[in-house]
């Protein structure tokens, strides 16, 4: 395993462990709203704290982009830590156990390392560019579906974004319409996950964040899927905008989107 990945998996295990610590002893969550719809709990910012301290340890020189803390270091290193302590955070307010760590490494500006932690299954997504895509340490490859009408599909809601909601709906009741069916489960880094270990046959979703993102994103591309905006390019980490799938399954999908 690469070192920077090593340091990754260590980073996301001591958070899930802060995670399932607070979830399991009946720890009484303070809950804040940044936004409608988007929550932030004592619990997040413990996770994340966790991941920064380990991060700084080895590497202080890096620049890290985390969820909750913002921006640190400068925005031209050449390594970049996108750090998301807690991926869906109001799952994890209501005891819906679909909710994970997201750490994706980026070297001059390309995501080289990605690890996506489930701390109530235990389950460590992990990749490293050019090495392939893990799941506790069997390799994992995205499913072999080749129709859209055969796929099984994940989504999200752009709960932040709801001006572009009537765009949403008209995307999902064509996806309803074309393929084998959708599922919105409320962690976008965790379905990234389950495409690139075949759960999932495609996914997409609009306005995320960076940190939602690079890891999943590196996961399926290290499985044979591909990854994009809703026009094939690579700019989803800017965009916000996310569709990717099985190879066959990803052109059909940008088809439908448009």
């Amino acid at each position: 395993m690469h070192p920077m990945l090593n340091v990754a998996v260590k980073a996301a295990r001591r958070a899930g462990a802060i995670i399932n610590r607070a979830a399991f002893d009946g720890t009484i969550l303070k809950v804040r709203a940044k936004q409608a719809n988007d929550f932030v709990t004592q619990v997040d910012q413990a996770a994340e704290a966790a991941i920064i301290d380990i991060v700084r340890q080895a590497y202080p020189a890096h620049a890290l982009l985390a969820e909750e803390s913002g921006a640190q270091a400068s925005a031209d290193a050449e390594y970049r830590w996108l750090i998301d302590p807690l991926d869906g955070t109001t799952n994890y307010i209501h005891g819906f156990p679909q909710y994970c760590v997201s750490i994706g490494v980026q070297h001059r500006g390309i995501v080289s390392h990605g690890v996506v932690y489930d701390p109530s299954r235990n389950e460590l997504f992990t990749a490293s560019r050019g090495r392939g895509a893990f799941l506790n340490d069997r390799r994992i490859r995205v499913s072999r579906c080749e129709r859209l009408s055969e796929a099984l599909l994940g989504t999200g809601f752009p709960f932040r974004e709801k001006a572009r909601l009537d765009l949403y709906m008209r995307q999902l009741q064509a996806m309803i319409s074309a393929t084998a069916g959708v599922r919105r489960a409320g962690a976008a880094a965790l379905d990234l996950a389950y495409v690139a270990a075949g759960r999932l046959d495609a996914f997409w979703e609009m306005g995320l964040s960076p940190w939602d993102m690079a890891a999943g994103a590196l996961l399926i591309q290290e499985a044979g899927g591909l990854v994009g905006d809703f026009s094939g390019e690579p700019n989803y980490l800017e965009s916000g905008d996310i569709a990717a799938g099985t190879p066959k399954a990803f052109a059909q999908l940008l088809a439908v989107l448009r």
